[in-house]
């Protein structure tokens, strides 16, 4: 990558692929654990992952996204969007959510109208050149065009190199919950959601 400056673009859809990819390095293994149930058979894990990040009317979609390029290749991803109040239906199932998630939804709940940065990833050939703080900087910005107070992203306590990202490029603890340790991810301590005020 010497000499080669990232460049910045939407995620388009036949991009879908790469973004399955880097959302599974962001979910610590909860993405391909999640997309393993609903695959059909013949279909892999990232199959699903691929098929979900090609969709135009979710959360999860390439129309969320913003990709860092290197010499014509994916390199990193970012996932953000504003979140919506949740209705009282969805605040009356958190208590019967699977507990591998309910904390993740929890904490989501806790920071309506935020600017909500889904995942943040880049291949680890591309680490080290500042992707991942660029990236940062173009979800404050989309914040503020969208209107939204406050960033805000989920980090388990004990990914020390994540929590750094965030800390170094502003972000407090808001709020936490503890996690059970599972199979899909290698973390048995506790969720943080982090948050920072978006500059006017």
């Amino acid at each position: 990558m010497a000499g080669s400056l990232p460049l910045y673009r939407d995620a388009r859809k036949d991009d879908a692929r790469a973004l399955a990819q880097l959302i599974e390095i962001a979910g610590e293994g909860i993405p391909s654990y999640l997309w393993s149930q609903q695959a059909r058979d013949g279909q892999s894990a990232l199959d699903v992952g691929a098929e979900r990040a090609a969709r135009d009317d979710a959360n999860f979609s390439y129309r969320n996204s913003v990709v860092a390029h290197v010499e014509g290749k994916v390199a990193g991803m970012l996932l953000a969007y504003p979140l919506p109040e949740p209705t009282p239906e969805e605040l009356a199932a958190v208590p019967e959510m699977p507990e591998l998630l309910r904390p993740l939804v929890e904490l989501e709940y806790q920071v309506p109208g935020s600017f909500y940065v889904n995942a943040l990833a880049v291949f680890e050939a591309y680490r080290g050149a500042g992707i991942a703080s660029a990236l940062l900087a173009i979800a404050e910005t989309r914040a503020k065009a969208a209107g939204c107070p406050l960033l805000s992203v989920q980090v388990f306590a004990e990914n020390l190199s994540a929590h750094r990202l965030y800390l170094r490029c502003g972000y407090t603890v808001a709020d936490r919950r503890p996690i059970i340790a599972h199979e899909c991810y290698p973390y048995s301590t506790e969720v943080l959601l982090m948050t920072r005020p978006v500059s006017i």
